[in-house]
Formats: C-alpha cells, structure tokens, sequence
C-alpha cells in the first residue's frame, strides 16, 4: 500500500518542533501585550473579491482559490466550458480564496468593524497564509506571518515602539542583530536631486545589491537603465555615505537640500533616531540608504533586521504605510507594521542552538505502574503534584521496567518515580534521576519542592 503524504511545500511539525515554534509564537505574543497590541484572527478563507487585484497580476496567479461547493457548474455555458480558460472558470467557479497575507484582511477587517474599533488600532496577527508558490528550500505554500500594526495615527513615536519591540523581542532570543532603517521619502528625493525621479525603481533595485555585487557593477547596472552618466556621478556620494547615523543625517540634509519630499524623509529619520536615544537599544540600529522594502506598497519609514551570527536573509521586516484601507473605500488611514519572520526565526535558533531548555515543556516526572494496587495509590498523588505545576505521566499499564524505563529514555523525561510495595508502606517516593542515575527516597513534599 502506498504510504500517504502531504502537499508539496507544506510540512508537518512534530511535537519537539511544536514546542520550538510555540516558544517563538508566544515570545513575540508577551512583547506584543507590553506594548499594548490587542490580537486579532481572520478566517482563512476570504471572498475572492476581497483578495483579488491586491497583490498585482503576479499576485493573483498566486492565490488559491476554492471551487463553489455544490454545483461549481452552475451559471457556466457549454461554451465558456468549452473555452477551457482557467481564469474566466475561475471567476465563476470560486467565490472565495485562501489568503495570501494578513495585511489585506486587516485592511478589510478595520474597514467592515470601523465603528467598533476605537483608533488609533493596535492590533497584532499570527496565523498561516498561503500562495500557490513553486515549492523551493526556505519557500513554502503554508507558512505563518506574525505582524504586528498601529492604524489611524500619524505619529513617528510608533515607529519607535516598533523599533523597541524587535529590540525586545531579539533580546529574549538570545539572538544578536542589526536594525536597518531607511525612509522612502529620502529615496524619492534622491532620485529627484539627480534627475531622474521616474526611474526610482530602477536605482533603489540596483543600490540594494551593493553589498552582494559592488560598486562597478552598481554603476554598471544603473547605466544598462538609462541613468544619464551625470545622474550616476551626482549618486555616487549618496551611496557610499558612512559615518555614524547622525554624520549620515547631516550629510544627507546637505545633499537633499533642493528637495523637499527628501528632507521631509530626513527629518522623520531623525526624530526616530533621536527619540531612541532616549530608550538604550541592545541590537545595533544602522541608517542604511540601500534598504528599499516593497517600493509600491511603503510611504515612509521602511525597516530590516539581519541576524549577525547566521547568513540568512532578513529575519524581520516592516515600514509605514499611506493608505491601507483605500482599496475597500475608506481613505485616509494611514499605519505602520512590522512582521517577524517566523520561519526564518526558527533556522536561526536552531543553528544557534538557542532554545531554552524549559521552553520545550517535556514531561518532567514519570510515575511507574506496577499494578492497580499501585495505580490506585498514586493516583491522589499524582493529582497533588500535577497541581503544583509539575508536568507529570502514570506509565498507563504495568508494563517490564525495562520498558517503563526506555520510554522515559526516549521522550527525554528527567526524573522517574518509582512506588512499589516498600515506598508505599513508608509514605516514601524512590525518585530516579535519569541524566545522573542517582536514585534518593523522599517524601511526597520533598518530591514537589525538588521540582520549584
């Protein structure tokens, strides 16, 4: 018979992988209530009218759509059928899809509730997404997103929150990191002082390589696409800018002088820079002008967060937004978000070994069963010392020791407790440790305080 299995580029997660990812779900989960972040879920079918048209052409081929139960045929002619166009089946056929992110339920969300939510909004949103991606190492069809947003205010101190809670968030990993944040108004008046505003696109897709290609090639590159040779001299000091982030701020005042949507970009960095001076970051915070997130989508500040000790892409992302809610008809609400990388946090954990060794809440005791006698002994015990928090198992028949033992060994359980005739007529508990070997007897209290 064939052995079943599952869909390409989805996974299954065991209970050692549960408990990892758990741990990354509910670190990010207790920094988000610090903030005052209040979680929301959507279903993961939305209307296909939700979905469509958000993502781009690209976008829409991604999205899984589901076929209309009952008669999918129905309001299909012989002749469309005929055509066999999946796009126009489609349409008719599917009224809903599964979602492909968690911004554009959100949006929906707020637009469908506005008169229940009071604003500015907080909310935060772990939960699976899927796209009808080509499976590859790293990609996947089913994966989960954990954002984090502020809708319905203007103000930068959200962005310095934002920036705190990756802070805080990285600190409890134990993972070190470098926070990258740029401004997309800086970006356009770059292009703008050198001359070639419509080409934005192409310069911030070429910087963006710098570190991986070099500078020639950048130069190179920025030519292929039609930036005069006085454009690309006139870039040539705004890409190589260094310095500390306040040399950088300066320098660039100098340099966008004569732009206005530039220095309008360099003025919100810098009240985000100087605000966080004021709450000491453990992650280095770096002012990097190739960083260049979803250029169609973010309005102001864009962020980035690298991992220092892994080679992995970026682990966090995020930036401020103009109109979330504009394609559903509600204008004006502007936001800022932030989304960790779930996955990607995981490979770094683990390559780092960083997980700590209670966050994978094995079994910690293990009671013997040698016969009902005994079964009918420890069960009023085994209640009192569940109720002390201690997780704790009953063999659940009186199986060989041997047996009782090796199943201890292979769920990594610390501590067996063995009862038998002896322990039970002295009150007493012969307790095992399973990484020394060492056996003690102690009473029922001693047990319990052995595990505080």
């Amino acid at each position: 018979m064939q052995k079943p299995s599952i869909p390409k580029g989805t996974r299954d997660f065991s209970p050692e992988e549960m408990a990892k990812r758990n741990y990354i779900f509910n670190t990010i989960r207790e920094v988000y209530h610090l903030y005052g972040f209040q979680q929301i879920e959507t279903p993961a079918m939305e209307n296909l009218s939700t979905l469509m048209g958000k993502y781009g052409e690209e976008g829409d081929k991604l999205l899984f759509k589901i076929l209309n139960s009952g008669d999918c045929f129905a309001g299909i002619s012989e002749a469309e059928l005929m055509e066999k166009n999946p796009v126009k089946f489609a349409v008719k056929a599917c009224e809903k899809g599964l979602r492909y992110d968690l911004t554009v339920p959100f949006a929906r969300f707020v637009v469908q509730h506005r008169n229940e939510i009071s604003f500015p909004f907080k909310r935060y949103q772990i939960q699976p997404v899927w796209r009808a991606d080509r499976p590859q190492k790293g990609r996947y069809r089913e994966f989960y997103q954990c954002d984090g947003d502020v809708v319905g205010s203007d103000s930068l101190i959200n962005e310095v929150e934002l920036v705190q809670i990756i802070d805080e968030v990285f600190l409890r990993f134990g993972i070190r990191v470098c926070i990258k944040i740029n401004n997309r108004k800086i970006l356009s008046g770059i292009a703008e002082i050198i001359g070639e505003a419509d080409k934005i696109v192409d310069i911030t897709v070429a910087i963006d390589k710098l570190d991986k290609i070099g500078l020639d090639n950048v130069n190179e590159e920025l030519c292929s696409k039609g930036l005069s040779e006085d454009a690309i001299q006139r870039l040539q000091p705004i890409i190589m800018l260094n310095g500390t982030n306040d040399e950088k701020i300066s320098k660039l005042r100098e340099i966008l002088a004569g732009s206005e949507i530039g220095l309008k970009g360099v003025d919100e960095l810098a009240f985000i820079l100087d605000r966080l001076k004021h709450t000491p970051l453990c992650a280095g915070l770096e002012l990097d002008l190739t960083l260049a997130r979803g250029l169609n989508y973010y309005t102001g500040a864009i962020f980035e967060v690298k991992a220092l000790d892994v080679q992995i892409g970026s682990i966090t992302g995020g930036g401020r937004y103009d109109n979330l809610t504009g394609v559903f008809g509600m204008d004006g609400v502007s936001g800022v978000g932030i989304s960790f990388g779930a996955d990607r946090i995981f490979d770094v954990l683990n390559q780092l070994d960083l997980y700590p060794a209670d966050s994978l809440q094995t079994t910690q005791l293990l009671f013997v069963n040698f016969g009902e006698k005994e079964e009918t002994y420890l069960l009023p015990l085994i209640s009192k010392v569940r109720a002390a928090g201690i997780r704790t198992e009953l063999y659940p028949e009186a199986a060989k020791m041997k047996k009782q033992m090796g199943y201890a060994d292979t769920k990594k359980i610390p501590f067996v407790a063995i009862v038998g005739e002896t322990e039970m007529a002295e009150g007493k508990i012969n307790l095992k440790n399973m990484i020394t070997g060492e056996q003690k007897l102690v009473t029922e209290e001693e047990l319990i305080s052995q595990f505080k």
